[in-house]
């Protein structure tokens, strides 16, 4: 097992779990990731065509699908220090007309369960009349242990995320936005130093989000042509700034609730 300097500010191209099991045991603050969702390379819709990635294959049978992100979310769990959380986005998807919902592996796992974020992407994928349009994604806060208490500032931007989807990047076929890793990042160690990792990095968004915000990064992706494109991504960090300094614009309160409260502006009847 290698120091945890000899991974910080890079890229690294492997299999997740041959990398993972080389990071120390806590040894990482903060994590991000949005795994290939095993769509079976198929399920897209005139809005999004055949959801292929470069260099994996999303097409496994879904209790291996399961077991394997069971195992690499074990493994994050191992890294991420006492206190720290890992950030999970993934969606409902259906199949044969059932549904498959992400609990059902992630109440597998070690991490606890801290809150289910709704991302509403309000945008639809599969435009057809089964069901209500799915527009949303869950961003699922996993921790290990207690975390520290959001700033006011942070907790009122509420558990459902209204943020459109990545429009750049057309390499990858599941960007998600620049605002999204910031948010998480911004919220969680605000002015802090920390390590945050993205263990399915692809092209790179969890780990320009990191650089801008002045944070250490560790990605790691199975494709060579991803982990170019993020390498090539970071090089001009520079140029996405303004989409960071939008998020972090949406950070601000006037008064805390503690300060509300004192003033005599907030009291339990009138709440409810």
């Amino acid at each position: 097992m290698s120091a945890i300097e000899n991974f910080l500010n890079k890229v690294i191209c492997g299999d997740v779990l041959q990398v993972l099991r080389e990071i120390p045991d806590n040894s990482i603050d903060l994590g991000i990731t949005s795994p290939p969702y095993n769509k079976k390379e198929k399920n897209g819709g005139w809005l999004v065509s055949r959801v292929i990635y470069k260099g994996f294959k999303d097409s496994m049978p879904e209790e291996e699908y399961q077991a394997w992100q069971v195992e690499v979310l074990n493994e994050l769990h191992r890294v991420i220090k006492q206190g720290g959380s890992f950030f999970y986005n993934h969606k409902v998807r259906y199949e044969k007309g059932k549904m498959i919902h992400p609990l059902e592996w992630l109440s597998k796992t070690k991490w606890d369960l801290w809150q289910e974020i709704i991302w509403n992407r309000k945008i639809a994928g599969n435009i057809r009349g089964w069901r209500f349009w799915h527009v949303d994604e869950r961003i699922y806060w996993l921790v290990k242990g207690k975390p520290k208490e959001l700033k006011p500032e942070h907790a009122k931007l509420t558990s459902v995320w209204e943020i459109r989807p990545e429009t750049g990047h057309k390499d990858h076929p599941a960007v998600f936005p620049l605002e999204l890793p910031v948010r998480i990042i911004y919220s969680i160690l605000g002015q802090e130093k920390g390590v945050v990792i993205d263990p399915f990095c692809g092209t790179g968004t969890t780990l320009v989000a990191s650089k801008l915000l002045g944070k250490d990064y560790i990605g790691i992706d199975i494709s060579e042509e991803y982990v170019r494109y993020a390498q090539e991504r970071l090089a001009q960090a520079h140029k996405e700034r303004q989409a960071v300094l939008r998020e972090i614009a949406l950070h601000t309160t006037e008064l805390t609730f503690k300060e509300r409260k004192s003033m005599g502006l907030w009291n339990k009847r009138s709440s409810r």
